[in-house]
């Protein structure tokens, strides 16, 4: 089986990228859309935000998965032919460098923790990809993201220029209007 399209959709917060990405969705012929959704409850405000999105994606007809941590998990449940939308890296790349971090032992500070998750995430887009007819994946810009951590800065940096490189288009969203950058 060949692999599916991979869309690449990045913007800065609230800039209307998930929007957009869902429509991408939305207009496939495909059976199935899956939501592959990387938000964690960390507080009532969060748990809020993830239930009115579970909510709505229940009433347009979406498959969701919710992987914070731990994407590979997510990859048997894929269907060929499916439609795929992961939102976001940003959530997951932050879910994933600090994962341990109320423990005081953040995978950010183990030896090869992060490489090691980098390689699976690697693995796991191919996965996806093969295993589905069109894979859309969303991200914060670097500079647009509201985290002002060094080392999350060059991860999502590292992250993107390799998803834009595997994607068959990558799209920036601004105010709603995407603009194709490949």
């Amino acid at each position: 089986m060949a692999a599916g399209q991979l869309i690449f959709v990045s913007g800065g917060v609230r800039s209307g990228k998930s929007a957009w990405a869902e429509g991408l969705i939305r207009e496939t012929p495909a059976q199935r859309k899956v939501y592959l959704a990387s938000g964690r409850a960390n507080d009532a405000e969060m748990a809020e935000r993830i239930q009115r999105h579970r909510d709505d994606r229940k009433e347009h007809g979406w498959h969701t998965i919710e992987r914070p941590l731990q994407l590979e998990l997510a990859v048997p449940e894929i269907a060929p032919e499916d439609a795929v939308l992961w939102d976001c890296v940003t959530t997951w790349l932050a879910n994933e460098l600090y994962e341990g971090w109320e423990r005081g032992n953040p995978c950010v500070e183990r030896p090869d923790c992060m490489e090691q998750k980098w390689a699976e995430l690697q693995k796991t887009v191919e996965q996806i990809r093969n295993r589905s007819a069109l894979l859309v994946i969303v991200s914060n810009e670097v500079l647009d993201d509201f985290i002002r951590d060094r080392t999350y800065q060059q991860w999502l940096g590292r992250i993107h220029l390799w998803l834009v490189a595997q994607s068959n288009r990558a799209y920036e969203v601004e105010n709603g209007v995407a603009y194709r950058r490949k």
